[in-house]
């Protein structure tokens, strides 16, 4: 069993996930570096160790159960458990997304990677995250998921573009994370929704004013969080993210 802390960052191999694998390893942590295309993935993970990153390869794609199950079972025989898991993967099914024009079919498509894979990603490896003395679970959002903020009646109030795949999915997944939160109170898991910000990444088309970096920051945060750290809050590098 690993001695080092424990970490697994899903859509890793780019971006802000790849940027939270690095800070993470940084901190002299073993990061798995989650991803379903192989030859990213193995890029990643090569760029990563030549850094001096204690990183490792995991065949991960999110929309798949058996994927999930496999990537549980490759981070046991490996390390034996796991101390973090970061659910960053996420995809915007593709603009514009005007609620009268768009297929549904999107909407669906986006809700599997962006909710129901962040719930099947953390059932497989909660059993792995229960054998931790530290587990953290991060959970990538935006604050597009705000409804505050949605429904902000000045402009600078109202984030984000209309996108009713993308922005609601977030809105879920939230949701989502404070019935975890509910169910796993009185344990010492902790788990909570980070906002990276809106970062230059391909997910927006390079369009973002923040660096992955800087995104990666929320996330490092809440994956570091003390034993008597919140739990089921949602948290920007401002502070909390009104609902």
């Amino acid at each position: 069993m690993s001695e080092r802390t424990v970490a697994l960052v899903t859509g890793a191999n780019k971006g802000i996930g790849y940027e939270i694998a690095a800070g993470l390893g940084v901190l002299g942590w073993s990061v798995g570096i989650g991803a379903r295309d192989e030859q990213r993935r193995m890029a990643a993970v090569e760029q990563l160790c030549a850094v001096g990153v204690d990183a490792f390869g995991v065949p991960l794609d999110v929309t798949d159960d058996a994927s999930a199950t496999a990537a549980a079972r490759l981070i046991e025989e490996q390390v034996g458990r796991l101390d973090v898991l970061v659910n960053n993967a996420g995809i915007t099914g593709g603009m514009p997304q005007e609620p009268t024009r768009l297929d549904p079919a999107t909407i669906r498509t986006v809700v599997e990677t962006n909710v129901i894979g962040v719930i099947r990603v953390t059932n497989a490896m909660l059993p792995l995250l229960r054998r931790s003395a530290l587990p953290r679970i991060v959970n990538m959002s935006s604050s597009v998921g705000s409804l505050t903020r949605q429904s902000g009646n000045a402009a600078e109030l109202t984030t984000g573009p209309v996108a009713v795949a993308y922005a609601p999915s977030k809105t879920f997944l939230n949701a989502v994370t404070l019935q975890y939160a509910r169910e796993l109170s009185g344990t010492n898991i902790l788990i909570n929704m980070g906002c990276p910000g809106y970062v230059a990444t391909d997910l927006n088309g390079f369009r973002g004013v923040r660096s992955p970096e800087q995104g990666a920051a929320i996330a490092i945060k809440l994956a570091t969080l003390p034993d008597d750290g919140p739990t089921g809050q949602f948290f920007e590098d401002a502070g909390v993210v009104p609902w």
